[in-house]
């Protein structure tokens, strides 16, 4: 059912600052591993010949070996061109790559096609990226996840999504809700509503359709809570925890962690070197393998468990077992799998659990609103005629647009100054 039949307002309109993903134009300078990318650096600034050099590079029509570009927002580049770069690697970042992977990336505008730097100029401890997936009517998937860390926003499936900021500006200012719409919920709710509790029902309430994602706005006060819990439990989620922790509502800041007898660990050891298909799951065990390696108890919601589509610890496990290239750069890969790796495997196992708990309540309380919405259909006009008789729709154009936020100098190409 798409906004335009139910009359729930649009989530393009309620966070009308959209952003396109970001296009790297080539893999390799991304990675699971921080020390393949300075090594990967290094053999394409280590090559004497323009013309290996180039081939290394991968370049394209946007980026090559001398192409001028500015730096990106918040990281102190070199902007000389690529064909005379000598020197370090510029110090790699964690980003969220697709739904639930967090990988490393170079973040040298140089290396990216289209970076997005206004989406770089707003990433903070404060920021929250809702990133609306692709519609995918065949996935029984949420239509929007979200990532503390700045998100690529690609998916596994190759739909497009749209990258949705909370925030504006740098420091939590400036929410990216349409304007006079946190009063206007007030008003209609009797309880105070503030930016990060639309954002919380947003990840509880949205729903996909073809058209883009819907979102019911409720007139009970009680439904509104019971929505605003379950979201902030999803960001909370989302984000490993690194947004919107609360103890009291059991909600660590703390990494992850599932209770004793649900939580995963590594019962047989690990190959050193794991290859490409060698991952498997048995129901029956509840045993992820990998070679010869085993772990338990991970559960099957857990295994199941897709994002754009696809088996999230299928694609986690590919993208760290991938070969790449003969002769790329892509190739070059830890020679062994880390302890890292493992660690960063078992959280995303706990993670996955609890997020296929709590998709299961998200679908309980999608059929209690349309329950909901199906007793007062015909009674009163929808949220949406609602918010365009209160003039909060449409939303002012501005409001699609990024914010100024240039508080410092940006270096352009070649070290000029670029002023915005």
């Amino acid at each position: 059912m798409d906004a335009v039949s139910d009359d729930a307002p649009a989530l393009h309109d309620l966070m009308p600052w959209s952003v396109r993903p970001l296009r790297i134009g080539r893999g390799w300078p991304l990675a699971p591993e921080r020390s393949c990318l300075h090594a990967r650096w290094a053999l394409l600034t280590g090559a004497a010949d323009t013309a290996v050099r180039a081939a290394l590079l991968r370049p394209s029509r946007a980026r090559g070996l001398r192409t001028p570009v500015p730096q990106l927002p918040g990281h102190r580049t070199p902007t000389t061109a690529l064909a005379r770069e000598d020197g370090p690697c510029p110090e790699p970042v964690r980003v969220q790559h697709g739904p639930f992977d967090q990988q490393w990336l170079i973040p040298d505008h140089r290396l990216i096609d289209v970076a997005r730097p206004e989406l770089w100029r707003v990433a903070d401890e404060y920021q929250v990226f809702a990133i609306e997936q692709g519609y995918l009517p065949e996935a029984p998937e949420p239509p929007v996840v979200f990532s503390a860390l700045l998100p690529d926003g690609r998916s596994p499936a190759g739909k497009p999504s749209w990258i949705r900021p909370l925030f504006r500006r740098p420091g939590g200012l400036e929410p990216n809700v349409a304007p006079g719409l946190t009063d206007w919920l007030t008003t209609r709710l009797g309880v105070d509503v503030g930016a990060e509790d639309v954002l919380a029902w947003i990840a509880a309430a949205a729903r996909p359709g073809p058209g883009g994602s819907a979102v019911p706005l409720p007139r009970d006060p009680g439904t509104w809570r019971a929505g605003v819990a379950l979201g902030r439990e999803s960001v909370w989620l989302h984000t490993g925890g690194a947004r919107w922790a609360d103890p009291a509502a059991g909600r660590s800041p703390e990494r992850l962690r599932l209770p004793g007898g649900r939580r995963p660990y590594v019962r047989a050891p690990l190959p050193p070197a794991p290859a490409a298909g060698e991952l498997s799951y048995d129901p029956e065990e509840r045993v992820l393998r990998i070679g010869e390696g085993r772990i338990s108890p991970v559960a099957a919601e857990a295994w199941e468990l897709t994002g754009g589509g696809v088996r999230v610890l299928e694609q986690w496990f590919e993208r760290r077992t991938s070969p790449g290239e003969p002769g790329s750069l892509e190739a070059l890969r830890p020679a062994a799998w880390t302890r890292a790796a493992t660690s960063e495997l078992l959280e995303l196992i706990s993670r996955l659990t609890l997020l296929a708990a709590l998709r299961a309540e998200l679908a309980a309380f999608a059929v209690r609103l349309a329950g909901q919405a199906a007793a007062d259909r015909g009674r009163s006009a929808g949220a949406a005629a609602e918010l365009r008789a209160a003039g909060i729709l449409p939303v002012p154009a501005a409001r699609r647009r990024p914010a100024s936020v240039l508080a410092h100098h940006e270096e352009g190409p070649d070290g000029q100054f670029a002023l915005l």
